[in-house]
């Protein structure tokens, strides 16, 4: 068996950036735990949101934050040789992950066969939940005036309503602030 289902989701929108996701982890058919983080803040610039095989999801963390550290901060740098890498690497290779990264301006969808994604209308979003959260952030943003974290939340909510493998204990992380 192995920990499967979350929902992570970017979105960028009036200078600010938000990266938020849900706390259930399942291990096959049951939940595990209902609280994990899956979010976080490397640094005053850097998000980082993953869904995967927990221990897998954690070693690319740090393996980013080391190339975050190593490349002063270039966001499109470090996310480019940490692909490169986990798709050359013959254990990182076996890695079962995929990886939200966002800075202020720019984010990224990292996966272990070598994709580097960039968003293209400030909406990024991963894991089983992903497109119903994506789908539903692609609404609140034409159709509301929302700020960027407000459409995370309510975005996770109506995918948790939806994802039997996400739920409403949503944690988010923001950068900047509404312009």
């Amino acid at each position: 068996m192995e920990f499967i289902g979350t929902t992570i989701l970017m979105v960028r929108k009036a200078g600010k950036t938000a990266l938020g996701g849900d706390g259930q982890v399942t291990l096959g058919n049951t939940q595990v735990k209902s609280t994990a983080s899956k979010v976080r803040k490397i640094n005053e610039n850097i998000l980082v949101g993953f869904a995967g095989s927990v221990a897998d999801s954690f070693a690319l963390v740090e393996r980013f934050t080391e190339k975050i550290n190593m490349y002063k901060n270039n966001l499109r740098r470090a996310a480019v040789e940490l692909a490169k890498e986990w798709r050359s690497d013959k254990v990182l290779r076996r890695l079962e992950a995929m990886m939200i990264v966002a800075g202020q301006e720019e984010s990224f969808l990292l996966s272990g066969s070598g994709e580097v994604i960039e968003d293209e209308n400030g909406l990024l979003a991963i894991g089983s939940g992903g497109s119903f959260a994506y789908a539903a952030a692609m609404a609140l943003m034409s159709e509301t005036n929302l700020d960027a974290e407000a459409v995370v939340r309510k975005s996770l909510d109506i995918a948790a309503d939806i994802c039997i493998y996400t739920n409403h204990n949503i944690s988010v992380v923001t950068l900047g602030e509404p312009a």
